[in-house]
């Protein structure tokens, strides 16, 4: 690891480990592998198919920052070529907002599971944070694609590190939000004597997978909120920034490592094996599963993309039973001229 030595031009101000980001590409690819075919396997790409993609990221990502360590020394004219920094960075950092954004979704159909505990109906939870998690994601990449440049000025650098400090107190907030509610719906699941297996084991993995991400979140938020002004050329400069930018050591622990453990529960705990395939099955509050017959999706295939890269905010089905959530809390057999059957 970097010893803390700041390093003339380099991109990353000190030397960059060679070892460890091999290690982290083949980790995070192994378990890319696990994750698509737990999602072909189960029938789960729309519910967990996000941890798919961001393991795919961060394989990128270390694979990238690999090419990179041999290649870090940049003067404008020659050497590494800034957008395979620039592109390390931010398939790295793109990802944290996502797999947040991931178990938003696996609390929603939780709450859609078990809806007369839920605190608020599973149809709402990708959309409200779904927008925020867009939102994240957009400052997210502006800022980082700014704070990795060197050639940015020190108005660009300024700015990049104001968007990340507020990428990471929203992200900050949805996780204090996303506690809230999981204790109330598991306060609300034991008073109710729900047994159901498949609740406990993924509320205790959505629990373990915030907590990392949270940590991971109060790092960063400490790393951008020091000395962050990097001037390549400047060894003084350099050598008065934030220890947590000089010492590489704290990024293989606070963001490599807790991601990979976050990749890796869930590979352990893939909600593909516990909640039903269909995400209009309950649980009634008899203990037996129930389920509703919805209108088929007539969206397009351009709308059903274009609903997914919109993070459910744009293109929503028009044509789906809102009553969904009343249906199953109530245990009703019909309603609104839908039919339940158990």
């Amino acid at each position: 690891m970097g010893a803390g030595d700041p390093v003339l031009y380099s991109l990353y101000v000190y030397t960059p480990n060679r070892g460890a980001p091999v290690f982290f590409t083949v980790a995070f690819a192994i378990s890319a592998v696990f994750h698509i075919w737990q999602c072909w396997r189960y029938k789960a790409f729309r519910l967990i198919g996000l941890h798919s993609v961001c393991a795919v990221l961060f394989t990128l990502g270390f694979a990238f920052r690999e090419y990179a360590s041999y290649h870090y020394i940049y003067t404008g004219a020659k050497g590494t070529p800034l957008i395979i920094f620039i592109l390390s960075q931010v398939f790295i950092n793109v990802c944290p907002p996502l797999l947040e954004l991931s178990n938003y979704h696996v609390l929603g159909r939780i709450f859609g599971y078990v809806p007369h505990c839920a605190p608020i109906p599973a149809s709402r939870v990708l959309l409200t944070f779904g927008g925020l998690m867009g939102l994240v994601e957009t400052l997210n990449a502006v800022g980082v694609a700014l704070s990795a440049n060197p050639s940015a000025s020190p108005g660009q650098q300024k700015l990049a590190s104001n968007l990340l400090i507020a990428v990471l107190v929203i992200q900050l907030g949805v996780i204090a939000t996303f506690f809230c509610m999981a204790a109330i719906f598991h306060m609300r699941c034991t008073k109710a004597a729900v047994q159901a297996k498949a609740v406990k084991t993924m509320l205790t993995t959505l629990y373990m997978s915030m907590a990392l991400i949270f940590i991971r979140c109060i790092y960063r938020l400490v790393e951008h909120t020091g000395n962050t002004k990097i001037d390549i050329t400047d060894i003084e400069a350099l050598k008065g920034l934030s220890p947590l930018l000089r010492y590489e050591v704290f990024f293989y622990i606070f963001e490599a490592t807790l991601m990979f453990l976050n990749s890796a529960i869930w590979n352990v705990w893939n909600p593909g094996r516990f909640l039903p395939r269909s995400p209009h099955t309950y649980l009634a509050q008899d203990g037996t599963e129930a389920t509703v017959e919805v209108i088929p999706d007539s969206r397009s295939i351009f709308a059903k993309i274009a609903n997914v890269l919109t993070f459910g905010l744009l293109f929503r089905r028009k044509n789906t039973t809102v009553v969904f959530e009343e249906l199953a809390a109530y245990d009703r057999s019909e309603q609104a001229g839908v039919q339940v059957h158990k």
